[in-house]
């Protein structure tokens, strides 16, 4: 059977269609996270053109249009190439080890009419799609993430406007603390790096480490470096996980 062939699908009632991607391969791990990409590609149908082309390498599992159609182009079972060169809590085969979900969208491209939110027909066909996920796959809420997480060098998507708190409140992501143990608790830039770094992050270059753990969890302020709010927001993130209120 080969790569990208309908039959290797395992179509649930969530999906709408079925576009088979021949860029897939076998999974080197079992799957513990799932993450969420923007497309920056308009119309969608250009998206999905990339997606299913064998010369262009890429793909995912899954693509939500902003009318909310869920259309599947990878089995699960799987290995889709969407998330690159990448890495998370120790995990630098991200690929094999995730569930990547595309959403339509046309990015930070000022040529596609610049950053905006997303629709509302979209993330009420993202929940469902995630929350079955997260539960076949017994996926932990703190590896529900972005690209932009696990290759913090090279992305920024889904972007700061992509609604986690939203997510979080059906328990599928992290939600932001809303309590802090510590208002300021980290000496110098080097302490709050080696937190990044324990909390999951690739800190390789701190700056756009600094700039991805923002976009997740303080988005209305984006300026790549450390002060006394992102510290409190990282402090609490793993004591809360240290105590095991968090996975």
């Amino acid at each position: 059977m080969q790569n990208g062939d309908w039959r290797d699908m395992e179509v649930s009632e969530l999906v709408h269609r079925v576009m088979p991607s021949p860029n897939c391969n076998e999974r080197k791990a079992a799957i513990s996270m799932l993450v969420v990409h923007y497309t920056e590609m308009k119309p969608v149908e250009t998206a999905l053109d990339r997606l299913t082309d064998a010369e262009a390498g890429v793909s995912a599992h899954y693509l939500i249009t902003e009318e909310g159609e869920v259309i599947q182009l990878v089995s699960e079972a799987k290995r889709a190439w969407h998330a690159g060169a990448s890495y998370w809590r120790g995990t630098k085969d991200v690929n094999s080890a995730s569930i990547g979900i595309e959403l339509d969208h046309p990015g930070h491209d000022p040529a596609n009419g610049g950053y905006r939110g997303f629709t509302e027909s979209q993330f009420e066909a993202l929940v469902p799609l995630v929350a079955r996920v997260v539960k076949d796959y017994d996926i932990a809420r703190a590896n529900v993430v972005g690209h932009s997480d696990v290759a913090p060098m090279r992305k920024v998507d889904p972007g700061e406007l992509f609604p986690w708190e939203r997510l979080s409140e059906y328990g599928l992501c992290l939600p932001t603390p809303a309590k802090f143990a510590q208002s300021d608790p980290f000496d110098n830039d080097g302490a709050f790096l080696l937190a990044l770094e324990r909390f999951g992050y690739d800190i390789t270059e701190g700056i756009k480490a600094i700039e991805a753990f923002e976009r997740r969890w303080r988005p209305e302020r984006i300026e790549g470096k450390p002060d006394a709010q992102l510290g409190a927001i990282l402090w609490q993130l793993l004591l809360e996980r240290d105590q095991g209120l968090t996975r």
